[in-house]
C-alpha cells in the first residue's frame, strides 16, 4: 500500500511492512497512536523488542509459519507502550514476495471486557458453591446433632446432664443462627439480593407478637413494653420483618442494662410503618453510628459479643429490600434503633374498603 495514501494516513489500525529477518521497513501513523511509538522508533528494532515475554514464544511460531507461505489471520499478542504498559493486538499478515504485510487492530478493550466477564462468571460459580456449602453441607451435619440432642432431652439425666444438654442445644441454636447470618450476608454481597419476597397484604400484627413472645421466653429476667399500634395488612415480607426485629431485640438485650427494659413500639406514619426497638444503656457515639449497618462492625469496638457482627447489617439489607431505612437516636440514657418502611397500597384499602361496604349496603 502507498504510504502517501490517505487510508494509510488515516485509519486506526497499524499497518506495515516487515522484511524476512522481522524489522518493519515501513509504518503507519496508527502506530504512534496506538502504542505511541513514532515511525523512526519502529523501524530501527526487530519487533521482538516489543513483544510481552509471556507471548514470545507463540509468537515466534507465527513468524515461523509466515516464514513458511503460511498467512497470519487474527493472531493476538501483547506489544509494549511507549509508556511501559501493553496492547493486545489482533493481527493479519501474508507473505508477499520476500516480504510480509501485515495489519493489526487494537483490542484490549475487548479483552478487557472478555476478562471482567470470565471473572464474573467464575465469581457466579464461586458464589453458588459458597451458597451451597452454607445451605446444605453445614446444614445437613448441624441438623444430625439436633436430632441426637433432641433424642437425648427424651432419656432420664442427671442434673448436671441436663445443664450440659441444655448448654449444646444453645449452641447449636448459635450455630445455625451464624450460618443463617453469613448465608445471608452471601446472598447480599455475592448475589446483590438478599432475598425480600413482599405480600402486598400480610398481616404482620400477630408476627411481632410472636417474635416479642419467643425473646421474652428465651429472656425472662427482661422487662418488656410492647406498643403494636399499627392497622394490619401491610405490604412486606412478614418472615424477613420478623427476622428483623428478632436481630434488633436481640441487639438491644446485648448492649442494654441487665435485667432492663425493652421497650419496642410499632405505629402508623403517614403512609409510612414505623418499628422503633428501644433499650437503656451507655450511648452510641456519633461517628459509630454511621458505621453499625456496615458488615463485622460492632456498637462497641473490639466487642466479644456473640455472632459476627452481620445483625444490623442484614436488617439495614431487609429494609432496603421495603424501600425502606433506619434511624438511630442514642444518649446517655437510651438507645432507639426505628424502621421506617412504605405500608404499600394496604392502607389505602382500609379507608376505602369500608366506603365501598357502605356503598353496598345503601
Amino acid at each position: 500500500m502507498d504510504d502517501q495514501s490517505l487510508t494509510w494516513k488515516v485509519t486506526p489500525d497499524l499497518l506495515g511492512v516487515l522484511d524476512a529477518d522481522g524489522k518493519f521497513m515501513r509504518t503507519n501513523p496508527a502506530w504512534f497512536a496506538v502504542l505511541g511509538r513514532t515511525s523512526e522508533e519502529i523501524e530501527s528494532r526487530l519487533f521482538f523488542d516489543f513483544i510481552h515475554p509471556d507471548d514470545m514464544a507463540i509468537t515466534a511460531k507465527a513468524f515461523v509459519d509466515i516464514q513458511h507461505g503460511k498467512p497470519i489471520l487474527q493472531f493476538e499478542n501483547r506489544y509494549r507502550h511507549k509508556d511501559g504498559s501493553y496492547r493486545w493486538l489482533s493481527w493479519n499478515a501474508v507473505p508477499e514476495a520476500d516480504l510480509f504485510v501485515c495489519s493489526a487492530r487494537d483490542v484490549t478493550d475487548a479483552k478487557d471486557r472478555e476478562d471482567k466477564l470470565a471473572r464474573a462468571q467464575a465469581d457466579a460459580v464461586l458464589r453458588e458453591q459458597f451458597i451451597s456449602i452454607l445451605g446444605h453441607d453445614l446444614r445437613n451435619p448441624l441438623a444430625g446433632a439436633s436430632c441426637a440432642v433432641q433424642f437425648l432431652e427424651r432419656e432420664v439425666l442427671s442434673e448436671r446432664g441436663r445443664i450440659v444438654l441444655n448448654t449444646a442445644n444453645l449452641s447449636l441454636q448459635r450455630m445455625s443462627k451464624l450460618i443463617d447470618d453469613v448465608l445471608d450476608f452471601a446472598r447480599a454481597r455475592l448475589g446483590g439480593d438478599i432475598g425480600v419476597s413482599l405480600k402486598p397484604d400480610a398481616r404482620l400484627k400477630p408476627v411481632l407478637q410472636q417474635t416479642v413472645n419467643e425473646m421474652k421466653l428465651a429472656n425472662p429476667t427482661i422487662q418488656w413494653q410492647e406498643i403494636l399500634d399499627f392497622a394490619d395488612p401491610v405490604s412486606c415480607d412478614p418472615d424477613r420483618i420478623a427476622q428483623l426485629i428478632s436481630n434488633l431485640l436481640g441487639n438491644a438485650i446485648f448492649h442494654g442494662e441487665p435485667g432492663g427494659t425493652i421497650r419496642i413500639h410499632a405505629r402508623d406514619a403517614g403512609p409510612n410503618l414505623l418499628v422503633s426497638v428501644t433499650n437503656r444503656g451507655g450511648q452510641i457515639p456519633k461517628e459509630i453510628q454511621t458505621q453499625l449497618f456496615e458488615p463485622f462492625e460492632r456498637a462497641e469496638p473490639g466487642s466479644s459479643q456473640n455472632g459476627l457482627g452481620l445483625g444490623l447489617y442484614i436488617c439495614k439489607q431487609i429494609a432496603d429490600g421495603h424501600n425502606g431505612d433506619f434511624e438511630v437516636e442514642s444518649d446517655g440514657n437510651e438507645t432507639t434503633f426505628t424502621l421506617k418502611i412504605p405500608r404499600g397500597r394496604s392502607l389505602i384499602s382500609l379507608v376505602t374498603e369500608p366506603m365501598v361496604e357502605l356503598r353496598k349496603t345503601a
